[in-house]
């Protein structure tokens, strides 16, 4: 097969659907090298996790012959035919118009439809725009790989698919945080960026929507032999926290990391006690995923579909209540026996996501799709 890809995310982001794009199309490019796999993309940011991608023999780099005006939704439809492409697989909420009146048949991977369930996060004009590409995509698109069953319940309610148009198809993590650091990169990566001996971690983009201020408020009923490790980029929304922060008298217990190499992000996972994610929602959550496999227990959040991420042995309570939040960390941090059952089930559950399981429902998608 020739499976043309919608690489925008994978050449230029470093985090989130960047790594979701990359991990996807290297994998398959591992598992089925039989494949051609191409990756259109209007421009290619430099760095070590997108120039390793790109230097796979199997992965075809595409860029626009004749300007980048709205090639990604339109004009890439002659370079597709010319490349002879049989599947073209947009990997985040959108295709190119016209597509449906080509040869080439069309997958889309719908993440979520927080814009719609949570309007107040998004500007009007930034929902209107998402809102109209990704219902479009739905509708045309040959199939919808939907990355958890809630996805797809959203799907199906606010856009009225047919079920049997969408699959669900579960996101795996990177294979980096598969394996287990050494002793001694354990100790550098803990040197090199000053983590304290005991410690809570949170991952994602610091705002509203992730929940961060929970886990602040509920730091505050912890034992003060923890602090809390927080690795994410900030938006407006991290002024909220800090003005908590200081409200608590919690400045000397948070620590704030950015820019932290990828390859350091599985040591910090390993050396954390606990991972705490209490997301308002979420179409996933992949930082579950990688703290699962890198044998960390996991508190989230009720509501959306964490409990699809995070299995039965990982701890949910309400992304409102700060002392359920609070109650449950003490739990966890307070039983070694405890954490470490939730070290060994959630790392049973999570080979549900392996990377050879999820690329062999994705091949059999496009395949059923052709057929």
């Amino acid at each position: 097969m020739k499976i043309g890809f919608d690489g925008k995310r994978a050449a230029n982001n470093l985090t989130g659907l960047g790594n979701y794009s990359r991990s996807l199309i290297e994998a398959l490019a591992r598992q089925f090298p039989q494949n051609e796999y191409f990756v259109y993309t209007p421009k290619v940011k430099t760095g070590q996790q997108i120039d390793g991608f790109l230097a796979d023999e199997n992965i075809k780099l595409k860029l626009p012959k004749n300007g980048t005006f709205l090639w990604r939704s339109l004009n890439i439809l002659k370079d597709l035919v010319n490349d002879e492409i049989q599947i073209y697989h947009g990997l985040s909420h959108e295709i190119p118009f016209a597509i449906e009146h080509t040869r080439i048949k069309s997958v889309v991977t719908m993440h979520d439809l927080i814009f719609l369930r949570f309007p107040k996060y998004y500007k009007l004009i930034d929902r209107k725009l998402y809102e109209w590409k990704s219902k479009s995509a739905c509708k045309r698109a040959d199939k919808i790989i939907a990355i958890s069953e809630k996805t797809k319940a959203d799907i199906i309610e606010f856009y009225g698919i047919n079920p049997d148009k969408i699959e669900v198809i579960y996101q795996s993590c990177d294979d980096i945080f598969k394996k287990p650091y050494d002793e001694s990169t354990l100790k550098r990566v803990s040197l090199k960026n000053k983590l304290p001996e005991k410690f809570i971690l949170s991952v994602g983009t610091i705002e509203e929507r992730k929940n961060l201020l929970l886990t602040i408020q509920a730091l505050n009923n912890v034992s003060e032999d923890y602090k809390l490790v927080v690795i994410g980029k900030k938006t407006a929304y991290f002024q909220t926290i800090e003005r908590e922060i200081k409200k608590l008298g919690l400045t000397s217990r948070v620590i704030f990391l950015q820019n932290i190499p990828f390859t350091d992000l599985p040591g910090i996972y390993q050396l954390a006690t606990l991972f705490v994610y209490p997301s308002f929602y979420e179409g996933f959550g992949i930082p579950i995923i990688e703290a699962l496999y890198s044998g960390l227990p996991t508190i989230a959040a009720t509501g959306s579909c964490l409990e699809e991420a995070g299995g039965p042995k990982s701890i949910y309570v309400p992304p409102t209540d700060v002392n359920a939040l609070s109650a449950a960390i003490n739990q966890v941090i307070e039983s070694s026996s405890q954490q470490q059952l939730m070290k060994r089930k959630g790392l049973e559950f999570v080979q549900k996501f392996n990377s050879p399981l999820v690329t062999e429902q994705l091949i059999n998608c496009y395949k059923s799709v052709l057929t």
